[in-house]
């Protein structure tokens, strides 16, 4: 019984960690330790599983959160989430592919520790404010503060607007037969005119250390950067959402994510710190269930 339970709700425990973190990688470590936990305690008087693992897990990821923020202060660039491929049906639930998209990832980077474990677990995942409460160690009067906090935070840096896979797909298209076929006008058509290029390379591989702004000085380093390499573009779905991988000497180099607003892009993500780059070969498993 207590290993049917934990792995029924395995997904989910990473989906909640991983939302949490924006690591795959310390996600997995903060579902083990999880298992631990569970293990260890007398299942027969659990009785409700889901919601005793989401507490643990909880915990376990807010300790990981307090650490990685240290490490992250000294992360050399831009700092962006560990992409993770997706298969299409996350996209089919709309709130939760907005939820694991690279740039709410991004925003919720923004978030404190406590802040950031109350918006997922209540916008996200509907879990209730008592069982948040427990979770992260607080009354139910003050994570209801915390996530009025969060939510205005969170609305305030998020995309406009909502966009259609559809849209996505279109916009991502033109991007690529623009960057495959050297074609200035049609990039500079398909990028907003303050497009941002935000990379991460994490000092292993070059890679701006700012951010990037503008659609001729975007466009202009995209089509410079790719002119002299042989490289192949592969449409992928990441995050939930369609984005591409790029290859080069059939190496995985760099995973980029799109965010679009009317037809254009608005910001490019491109992932190129090979150690955020290991599971791009199969489809991460996440629930809201």
């Amino acid at each position: 019984m207590s290993d049917d339970a934990f792995a029924l709700h395995r997904s989910l425990l990473f989906t909640v960690a991983y939302e949490m973190l924006g690591s795959a990688s310390d996600a997995e470590d903060v579902v083990q330790e999880t298992w631990l936990r569970w293990a260890d305690v007398d299942q027969a008087e659990v009785r409700d599983p889901r919601a005793y693992l989401v507490r643990i897990v909880t915990r376990q990821a807010l300790n990981r959160l307090r650490t990685l923020a240290r490490r992250r202060e000294d992360y050399v660039g831009e700092w962006l989430p560990e992409p993770l491929v997706t298969s299409p049906d996350v996209a089919a639930d709309v709130e939760l592919a907005e939820s694991l998209s690279i740039a709410m990832l991004t925003v919720l980077e923004t978030l404190g520790p406590a802040e950031r474990a109350v918006f997922v677990l209540r916008e996200v995942f509907e879990t209730p404010y008592e069982e948040i409460a427990e979770a992260v160690g607080k009354t139910p009067a003050a994570v209801r503060q915390i996530a009025h906090r969060a939510r205005d935070h969170v609305a305030a840096r998020r995309p406009r607007m909502a966009v259609s896979a559809t849209e996505q797909q279109e916009a991502m298209d033109r991007f690529l037969g623009a960057i495959r076929h050297g074609d200035l006008q049609s990039l500079l058509d398909v990028l907003a005119p303050d497009v941002v290029l935000v990379a991460d390379g994490g000092g292993f591989v070059a890679a701006a250390r700012h951010p990037i702004e503008g659609a001729e000085r975007v466009a202009g380093l995209l089509l410079t950067g790719l002119r002299s390499l042989d490289f192949d573009a592969k449409a992928i779905w990441l995050n939930g959402s369609p984005a591409f991988r790029i290859d080069i000497g059939g190496e995985v180099n760099t995973a980029v994510s799109l965010a679009v607003e009317n037809g254009r892009i608005t910001h490019i993500y491109a992932m190129r710190n090979p150690h955020k780059l290991a599971r791009l070969d199969s489809a991460a498993t996440l629930t809201r269930t």
